[in-house]
Order: C-alpha cells, then sequence, then structure tokens
C-alpha cells in the first residue's frame, strides 16, 4: 500500500503545504533515537528534491547533535483530515547555524524570530507514501503561542546563555555545534 518517488510531486508539496504538524526522526551512529513533532509554519518546500525547517529552541538539541555525527534524516507527515496519507521524506540533513555564513540568506528567505536556533535543509533522496488509514482524525485549532513568548521575554542575550547551559550536548552527550569554536579552544 505505499509507494516510492525519487523526488516530490506537485501534489505531495500541496500535501505538505496543508501540514500543521510533522515529525522529524534522527540517530547518532550510536545511542537514541530522536522523534521530534515540530509545527508552526516552520517547513518549507525549497524544490522538488529540497524542504528547509526552521528549529527553534528548546529543552534539548538532540536534531543537531544528530546531524553533526551522522547526517541521515526522515521527515513524516500524517493526514488528520478527510483524505488519509503518510508521507515519508528520507535524506542527508545539513545544519545552518547563526554563526555559519548562509544564515543570514535563509532568515531572509524564512525569517527568524528571537527563538530561532538552526536552520535544517534536507537534500531529499526518497519519497514514501502510504495509506494512513488508521490514523485518527484530528481538528486543527491553532499554533500554540507558548514557546514564541517564552523566546521574546528571554530576548537575544537570554537565548544565547540558555543556549549556553542547555543545548550544547544531546541526552546522549553528543555535541550539538550551536556555539561556535572559539580559536585556541581546542
Amino acid at each position: 500500500m505505499s509507494d516510492q518517488f525519487s523526488e516530490l510531486e506537485e501534489k505531495h508539496i500541496q500535501f505538505i503545504q496543508c501540514q500543521h504538524l510533522f515529525f522529524v526522526g534522527t540517530a547518532g551512529h550510536e545511542g537514541s533515537v530522536n522523534l521530534s513533532p515540530k509545527g508552526m509554519d516552520s517547513l518549507w518546500v525549497k524544490n522538488k528534491n529540497e524542504v528547509v525547517w526552521l528549529n527553534l529552541t528548546g529543552s534539548g538539541n538532540e536534531t543537531a547533535a544528530h546531524i553533526a555525527d551522522c547526517n541521515r534524516m526522515t521527515i513524516m507527515f500524517c493526514s488528520f483530515d478527510k483524505q488519509p496519507m503518510i508521507m515519508r521524506l528520507y535524506g542527508q540533513a545539513e545544519v545552518i547555524h547563526p554563526y555559519d555564513d548562509e544564515w543570514r540568506e535563509y532568515v531572509s528567505s524564512y525569517g527568524g524570530p528571537v527563538g530561532a536556533r538552526q536552520f535544517f535543509r534536507l537534500e531529499i533522496d526518497r519519497v514514501i507514501t502510504s495509506c494512513g488509514y488508521a490514523v485518527p482524525y484530528y481538528d486543527f485549532k491553532e499554533d500554540r503561542q507558548t514557546l514564541s513568548k517564552w523566546s521574546e521575554k528571554k530576548g537575544k542575550e537570554g537565548i544565547q546563555a540558555y543556549w549556553h547551559e542547555k543545548n550544547q550536548r544531546s541526552f546522549d552527550g553528543l555535541p550539538t555545534d550551536i556555539l561556535p569554536v572559539k580559536e585556541g579552544s581546542e
């Protein structure tokens, strides 16, 4: 009941644009597998083989640590409305940090609120769709504003202090590269 594609087709792009929620799966070479729900209109289709999503500051930074260790990523969407479908995007991911040269280009293209932590670029090598018949119906009410309000209250300096305290290592101890390496510190 599944179909495979080497790139996104127009119907896939339209499906992605209608979703309010997606899930990101990553794993390092060792340690835990991480699966994170994402929302807040933070994913964009760049072209048929590439998506970009904005990662906001949160309690952990597993995705960045995993991509630094092993750049595999899966993004999953599932329909909660009348037309059932599950779609997974498989590929190789890259992290763009605020100190990277590309950061300004990404912020100007996609935006970057106070809590913006990284952009992830996924180069898609496989798209798989399946029925989604067992996914329940849910109605989207609205995005939560809690994270945005928390980030705005902390401000840029408070966010960077939070990164320093809470976001430098994954739960398994892998480095996240959230802060730039200072010369002479290695």
